[in-house]
């Protein structure tokens, strides 16, 4: 039984491993979690188990508890880590049956260096939360939505008659749907996007720089683009697709709220899913509300698909108990009892 580490180093490798997967997806591309370690997100590793009868691959964000601003100062620096997945999804992807031996070498792996806790948002598509069980904590959050790309009319038909309506608004209004990759239109998409998050109020987290969207442009040439809208010669609307082995991903995503009436994204969003379609993917990736409640983004994505949803689940392990008790002990007041790891809530 053989477990190997991957870096960023050796993105070539990393990615070789991955595409030998049957069910793996952007999110455990080297390319894909490039940005988010520029983001500070930590240190992107994937793991990769290989024996006789079973193989797996995770990909993880390991974090420095000592560079968290509640323990600076406090703990040594590179003594104590955290594992998460990297923002979207993640966790084991597992071909084989005895998951018993693989989890074993990782659970030794992650005590040998320092590992406290470890932090999963499995893939709803992909559905491997079903195989970690046994090592997880499992939590089911709550419906999540996704597109059947089958045929064009298959895309049509389970979109509801109020969106459909929205759609042809949007048409009838001069609405024009673009798609690209070039520097331009992503700098263009990160000033819709920033207004948006103004207007959200949204945390800091989801405010990115300007070398994360080129670490996207340069990193996932052949797995991301942006698709926009146009009236009178002005981007109303922008979000950012990602694609890979089949599927296709809604990423990120803003608009400008004044003209909103026109429902642009409502078309963008149809428009992606036939282009998705007419390029090979089978499924196309919404996702659900703000924190997994059915509140009005998750009514809006569901107005694209009338069929059975998937559901979200995270996963919560910890690897060294009393380390975990220790960090939690050194904290006055926790101000998100429900976080994990708590120590960080």
């Amino acid at each position: 039984m053989v477990l190997t580490v991957y870096t960023l180093e050796q993105s070539e490798q990393w990615d070789t491993v991955v595409r030998s997967f049957e069910e793996y997806d952007i999110y455990w591309l080297s390319g894909y979690v490039k940005a988010f370690r520029i983001h500070g997100d930590g240190e992107p590793i994937l793991f990769f188990y290989n024996d006789d009868d079973i193989r797996g691959i995770n990909v993880v964000m390991k974090r420095d508890v000592a560079q968290d601003e509640r323990f600076k100062g406090k703990i040594e620096k590179e003594k104590y880590f955290d594992f998460a997945t990297p923002y979207g999804y993640g966790g084991w992807i597992i071909e084989g049956e005895n998951t018993e031996k693989l989890f074993k070498a990782y659970s030794a792996w992650a005590e040998r260096n320092g590992i406290i806790s470890e932090f999963v948002r499995f893939h709803p598509m992909i559905k491997n939360h079903e195989v970690s069980r046994s090592f997880y904590d499992v939590i089911e959050l709550g419906e999540v939505v996704h597109m059947d790309l089958s045929t064009p009319e298959t895309i049509w038909s389970n979109i509801t008659s109020k969106n459909r309506n929205m759609i042809r608004k949007a048409m009838k209004n001069g609405v024009n749907i673009y798609n690209g990759r070039f520097p331009k239109i992503y700098e263009k998409f990160r000033v819709i996007y920033n207004e948006t998050m103004d207007k959200d109020e949204a945390d800091d987290y989801y405010y990115f720089g300007s070398e994360f969207y080129r670490s996207i442009l340069q990193d996932l040439p052949q797995n991301a683009q942006v698709f926009w809208a146009e009236k009178d010669d002005q981007i109303i609307a922008a979000s950012i697709m990602l694609t890979a082995n089949g599927y296709m991903n809604y990423h990120l995503s803003g608009s400008l709220r004044e003209f909103s009436s026109l429902a642009p994204t409502n078309l963008l969003l149809y428009q992606a899913a036939l282009w998705g379609c007419q390029n090979g993917y089978r499924t196309f990736y919404m996702g659900g509300g703000v924190g997994s409640g059915e509140d009005n983004l998750f009514k809006f994505k569901r107005s694209f698909y009338k069929g059975d949803l998937n559901n979200f689940y995270i996963g919560k392990k910890v690897f060294d108990q009393s380390k975990y008790d220790e960090l939690l002990s050194n904290r006055k007041m926790i101000g998100n009892p429900g976080f994990f790891p708590k120590y960080r809530g």
